[in-house]
């Protein structure tokens, strides 16, 4: 039998068990402050990761557009912070 590390087992559980999006919406939700920064944080309503799409809500119109014109930036910092690509599309809403 092989030996795996505790770490790798919990990994694989998540990959496989339907928590797993639960605990990567989690880690986002907790690091959006350094990945988006303050100010844009504290105007975001709500955030969301459906499939492999993570919906932004929020009501301030240039925060809308500023995030639009930050797509890729925004992907990249959130699949970052999971350390896998988690997120290939962003909803603005």
């Amino acid at each position: 039998m092989s030996e795996i590390s505790l770490g790798d087992a919990i990994k694989a559980f998540l990959k496989t068990s339907k928590i797993g999006k639960g605990v990567q919406a989690a880690q986002i939700q907790m690091a959006w402050d350094d990945i988006v920064g303050k100010t844009i944080a504290r105007y975001t309503d709500k955030i969301e990761l459906k499939g492999s799409s993570l919906f932004i809500y929020t009501s301030v119109a240039p925060l809308k557009t500023e995030l639009m014109y930050q797509k890729q930036t925004l992907i990249q910092r959130v699949n970052e912070v999971l350390g896998e690509p988690v997120v290939s599309d962003i909803v603005i809403r």
